[in-house]
């Protein structure tokens, strides 16, 4: 089935069912995971992760995964289903997820779809067909990634799309190997395979939450302490014993790619907790400019007493409109 039949299909199960998914999207530490429980517990509702990181067994305190015992008996998809040494794909998750959507409304129930992943939300709630890959292609973009680093990877991105060079992070390896497999496959953009902003999947009521700068970078600095005072070092060396160091994206999530240089002598612990924190904050920054730029997205703040009660508002105020 083409993504377009599976938006039809996901959209015609929905207005069977008349079950609205909640989508709570955001920047990391804002308040998500809260969120979500809340609306799941007021809606009888089920998780659907979409944090590509929390999709890994035994990544869970670099990627504040919330425990078995603080997810108040409430159903958690798309959490550890991939060994630290698989590849995560958005393609296999937006299979994958959208599968869970659709089995929770079939048993009468919310989803609350909860995570800050940008492509993977896209992914799951846009129209958007993956362009083929082709392990040949991607093995010699991968290996000038090895043999001559990021540098020389976003030199050949900018030849090759300027724009795409201009959007990516020049850290960001991995969706550049990505966008010059696209290119080279293609003969087009990397941008041109993006989706159109529509109605979401499923009519999906997204919400956003968000808190001012200065108490979200508190919290991001609160949170690092804690994982690296939690034992992030020894949940690595314990990873590495799994094959971490093999695997292609699971070593190079933040907080885990930092542990690794340490491990292997290229800085202190000081250095690595201080380079986990820039580059969170660094990828807070691109979150909000992501989804700031989704109009369909409702905001809360999450620093407000009840931001469930919010959210809620947004959604029965959006069913009537719909009616």
């Amino acid at each position: 089935m083409t993504e377009a039949g599976m938006t039809e299909a996901g959209m015609s199960k929905a207005a069977s069912t008349g079950i609205t998914p909640i989508a709570v999207v955001g920047p990391t530490a804002s308040g998500k995971s809260d969120l979500g429980l809340d609306l799941a517990e007021r809606l009888d509702g089920e998780i659907v992760n979409i944090d590509a990181m929390q999709l890994y067994r035994g990544m869970d305190i670099g990627t504040a995964k919330l425990p078995p015992s603080e997810r108040r008996g409430i159903a958690h998809h798309q959490l550890d289903v991939l060994d630290v040494t698989e590849y995560a794909t958005v393609a296999a998750y937006q299979s994958a997820a959208g599968a869970d959507v659709e089995a929770v409304m079939a048993r009468g129930r919310t989803p609350v779809i909860v995570g800050g992943s940008m492509m993977y939300v896209q992914a799951l709630l846009d129209q958007w067909d993956f362009p083929a890959t082709d392990p040949v292609v991607r093995a010699r973009w991968e290996q000038v990634l090895a043999e001559r680093g990021v540098v020389a990877l976003h030199e050949a991105l900018r030849l090759a799309d300027p724009a795409a060079a201009a959007t990516i992070l020049p850290t960001d390896g991995r969706r550049m190997v990505r966008a010059l497999e696209v290119v080279e496959l293609t003969g087009r953009p990397f941008a041109a395979s993006a989706p159109v902003i529509g109605e979401p999947r499923w009519g999906t009521i997204i919400i956003g939450v968000d808190r001012d700068t200065a108490e979200l970078d508190a919290r991001i600095e609160a949170r690092t302490a804690l994982m690296f005072d939690s034992g992030l070092v020894d949940e690595v060396r314990g990873l590495i014993d799994l094959g971490l160091r093999e695997g292609v994206t699971a070593r190079r999530a933040i907080g885990y790619a930092q542990v690794l240089a340490h491990l292997d002598n290229e800085y202190d612990l000081n250095d690595a907790r201080e380079r986990t924190l820039i580059g969170t904050r660094r990828y807070v920054r691109r979150q909000r400019s992501w989804f700031r730029r989704d109009t369909r997205v409702r905001w809360v703040n999450g620093a407000d007493p009840d931001p469930a009660a919010t959210a809620l508002s947004v959604l029965e105020s959006t069913e009537r409109t719909s009616r």
